[in-house]
Formats: structure tokens, sequence, C-alpha cells
């Protein structure tokens, strides 16, 4: 199955994308092809998530409609939030990645590992944005920093519903199992 539907959804997380055909396999004749075709998607993830960070930024900036004074607070904090984001959204990719390598051969074992990755992601997400609404709060006050948990959780569920929506759904288990 061409998972090719699959690659700008996946690639809407955080910024990130996938080159077309992302989840073919290689094959083993073909090393060179399979490294620069890597080496292509990784140029390609970097160029959307530019694009993306700086749309999320245009947005933010509209959005939290911040005087100088915050702007010079917020923005730092900002960043090293969205710096710690990235992380677990290569892990996430990683994920979708291993999901599609596994999606015609899914298990059990398989589905359960990618499942509970997920859930460790999320969470891990949502305490990421509990540190950084803290930490908003305490430099920023309440209202700031609740417009930026705000923004940010919408943001974020537009992405992830983009990735959701065309991810298809894990398939019957092969008959064999």
């Amino acid at each position: 199955m061409k998972l090719t539907k699959w690659i700008l959804p996946a690639a809407i997380l955080g910024g990130l994308s996938f080159a077309p055909n992302l989840f073919s396999q290689a094959t083993s004749t073909q090393p060179a092809a399979a490294d620069s075709q890597q080496t292509n998607i990784q140029a390609y993830i970097e160029l959307l998530r530019s694009n993306v960070q700086t749309t999320k930024t245009a947005v933010l900036t509209q959005t939290m409609n911040l005087n100088d004074a915050q702007a010079a607070k917020f923005w730092p904090i900002y960043r090293e939030y969205n710096f710690e984001l990235q992380k677990l959204n290569d892990q996430k990719i990683a994920g979708i990645q291993d999901y599609a390598n596994n999606y015609d051969n899914m298990t059990d074992a398989k589905a359960n590992q990618l499942a509970l990755l997920a859930l460790d992601l999320e969470s891990q997400r949502t305490a990421l944005k509990r540190k950084y609404y803290e930490k908003m709060r305490s430099q920023l006050g309440g209202v700031v920093a609740a417009r930026f948990l705000q923004v940010e959780n919408q943001l974020l569920m537009i992405i992830d519903l983009q990735i959701a929506s065309q991810l298809p759904i894990v398939a019957n288990p092969p008959k064999n199992q």
C-alpha cells in the first residue's frame, strides 16, 4: 500500500513534513538511493519546519498583542518552549514512520508499542505546556500566560487534527496472527 497520502498531514506536525514516498521501503540493492531519499526528506522537513514556525510566530505575534516589555520576556521563554516541543515532535515523527513501516504487517505487540508511545508523548507535551505556562505566568502574569496556553492549544489541535485526519486507522491483523 502506498502511504504517500500520509505525508503532508504528518508534515504539519510542529512544522514538519515528509517528502513523497517517505514510507515506501528501500530495497537492499539501492542503498545509495535510500540514503539520498533520506537526505531529501530531512531537507524537506527542515524547510517546512521553518515555514510553519514562521507562520506560527506570526499568529502568536498578532494574537498575543504584547507590548515591548512583555515581548522582551515572552519570546525567550517561547523559544525555550519551542525547542523542547521540537524534540517531542521529532519523537512523534519517528513513531509515525514506525507506524507506516509496520502498517501492512501490524502485530498486536507493535500496535501496543506505538499506542503507548503516542500516549507517553501526549503526556510529555501536556507537562511541557504546564511547565512553560508556569514560566510565562511568573514572568508575565496569569492573563498573558493563559492567552499563550489558549493560542498554543488551538494551534496544536489544528496540527493534530490535520495529522489524524490523514493517518489510516490501524487495520485488522493478518490472518496468520
